[in-house]
């Protein structure tokens, strides 16, 4: 996974470095209350290294799962993915889309970060050969609504196609070059 920078922002691989970090985002309600289909949030620090050690050990030439922090100091503020996004059913199966998403600490919210790393990583997608990326939120999480309208996203609705949940469905393609 390679390193990505914005004008404010480096997103970077996460390393055990990162631990107590993860811990204080993902043990916080207000952050896990939206992920997964039954959010719990972290309770020890052996659950962030868990969670740390599965972010890092992604492999893949064009998904990822980076830290995003700022290019100056270096301070932390959250997550964004690129993956595969599961298909709904009773075995666990990739779905052939392209997931986005960003778990920010609250502390990092409203300075537009979520949507210049999502923006950014849009780019490294598209540069890198996908030809589509979804999203996919609670339908009372706006605010990552509102990421995903700001990064070019369109708003497709409900669906229960992916994690056994219905959720609202966001997508982008990437744009067709010059003739």
């Amino acid at each position: 996974m390679r390193e990505l920078t914005t004008d404010r922002l480096t997103l970077r691989p996460w390393t055990e470095d990162d631990v107590d970090f993860a811990l204080d985002l993902y043990s916080r309600w207000e952050v896990q209350q939206y992920l997964g289909t039954a959010p719990q949030v972290l309770t020890d620090r052996a659950e962030a290294v868990a969670r740390v050690e599965r972010f890092a050990a992604l492999d893949h030439p064009v998904h990822g799962i980076w830290l995003v922090a700022d290019r100056t100091s270096g301070q932390p503020h959250g997550t964004l993915l690129l993956k595969d996004i599961p298909a709904s059913g009773p075995e666990l199966r990739p779905s052939g889309d392209t997931e986005i998403g960003w778990h920010l600490h609250p502390d990092s919210w409203g300075h537009g970060y979520a949507t210049e790393a999502a923006r950014r990583v849009l780019e490294h997608a598209f540069a890198a050969g996908l030809e589509r990326v979804v999203a996919v939120t609670y339908p009372q999480n706006l605010a990552s609504q509102r990421v995903a309208l700001r990064i070019g996203m369109t708003h497709q609705g409900l669906t229960d196609r992916y994690y056994d949940t219905t959720c609202e469905l966001f997508v982008v393609e990437r744009a067709a070059g010059p003739a």
